[in-house]
């Protein structure tokens, strides 16, 4: 039996779905997560699951499908049109990859959530919120800065695996939000796993009925977690 197998799994109780109204939600979830280290972490992510703070878990609801993990082959993607002018039009922001967490990004966050997600469940922002994404006992952690000028305006949280990249968060001061730094990031990420000679960015769940979290299959060509297996869509 393989460590895999040996991992005790838990099921959380039925609750409103984030991302879809009138739905419920359930969670798969590694259960103690002291169970759990990066080498596990990777084969679990193979297997649709995602982090949050230090637990593992993936949707299981038994009504719904919606949730689809979705990863990037990064050999294969290609930029579309829309996504070389995002590169063009932030050609003047330096790009800082480093593996440790700055006190200057709470300030930051604070500013995007108040300013973009007053209705959200992480309104108003605090620092455990944040302390979520960017520590985890078992997993190393990158930190993707941006900069105009010396100034920080946007840090994109990604997990380190052996086969690739996980984005995690991002946020970014709302002033620049015309530059699309959303998107420049995620760009940004595929660069940085060919730089470390990463095959896949993992991306979270891809939800076509959710506007706030579909936009993931604008990076083609893509792959989906469905059935228990990945299946690349091209279109």
């Amino acid at each position: 039996m393989s460590e895999l197998e040996q991992l005790t799994l838990g099921l959380t109780q039925a609750g409103d779905c984030s991302y879809l109204p009138r739905e419920s939600e359930r969670l798969l979830v590694v259960y103690p997560n002291q169970q759990i280290n990066s080498y596990l972490y990777q084969q679990l992510m193979e297997r649709g699951f995602r982090r949050g703070g230090n637990d593992a878990y993936r949707p299981h609801c038994e009504q719904c499908k919606a949730c689809q993990s979705i990863r990037i082959k990064v050999d294969d993607f290609k930029a579309s049109k829309s996504q070389k002018r995002v590169i063009s039009k932030n050609k003047s922001i330096r790009i800082k990859w480093v593996t440790s967490p700055s006190q200057d990004y709470f300030p930051l966050y604070s500013k995007y959530i108040s300013l973009r997600h007053q209705t959200g469940s992480m309104y108003p922002p605090q620092i455990s919120a944040l302390e979520t994404f960017t520590q985890c006992d078992w997993l190393n952690i990158g930190f993707l800065e941006s900069y105009v000028d010396d100034k920080l305006i946007g840090v994109a949280v990604t997990d380190i695996l052996g086969n690739g990249l996980s984005a995690v968060y991002t946020f970014f001061d709302p002033e620049f939000e015309h530059l699309s730094l959303g998107k420049f990031h995620i760009l940004k990420q595929v660069a940085q796993c060919k730089q470390l000679n990463l095959e896949y960015l993992y991306l979270g769940f891809q939800i076509d009925d959710c506007n706030a979290m579909n936009y993931k299959q604008q990076y083609r060509p893509n792959e989906r977690f469905i059935d228990n297996r990945w299946i690349k869509y091209k279109n």
